[in-house]
């Protein structure tokens, strides 16, 4: 538990991965946030991506 508690009380840094705009919302609150412009393998359609996959 003294673990946990432990994280409770550091400073909030975030990695963002798709909307920016929680990004910016964190960022407005003094959050140190690091947006990653992340989408899905082939816009997140699964038989695409598994051809993908096959391409490798």
């Amino acid at each position: 538990m003294d673990k946990i508690n432990e994280l409770f009380n550091r400073e909030l840094k975030v990695i963002n991965m798709g909307l920016e705009s929680f990004a910016d919302e964190l960022k407005q609150q003094g959050v140190e946030v690091v947006h990653v412009n992340w989408k899905p393998p082939a816009g997140g359609n699964a038989r695409l991506a598994a051809i993908l996959n096959k391409l490798k």
